[in-house]
């Protein structure tokens, strides 16, 4: 995938290639972009996985990164209907967000 243009990448490589902190000065606004369109964008692990390899980022990302955190914070907050786990991520990337 790190040979690709990045504009081939899928939500799926996004997802991947997110969930290994590669390339995220690149792939974090596309991925933010995505979901700014489709919140619960998926990939191959099912609804909102993108949004899931995204809040899982490292709360020292979102300090280099603080206006897609705040982009992030308001596409969330209009999220409702979740599952549990998902919920948890968004409350616990707020949060963490609220904070830097």
């Amino acid at each position: 995938m790190r040979s690709r243009p990045v504009g081939t990448l899928t939500v799926e490589d996004l997802r991947l290639l997110i969930g290994q902190d590669i390339g995220l000065a690149v792939l974090l606004p596309l991925a933010v972009e995505v979901l700014r369109d489709n919140p619960l964008a998926e990939g191959h692990m099912g609804e909102g996985d993108l949004l899931r390899a995204v809040l899982t980022r490292t709360p020292a990302v979102w300090s280099v990164y603080p206006d897609l955190a705040r982009q992030l914070t308001f596409i969330v907050g209009s999220l409702s209907d979740l599952s549990p786990d998902l919920r948890s991520e968004v409350e616990r990337f707020v949060g963490a967000a609220q904070n830097s």
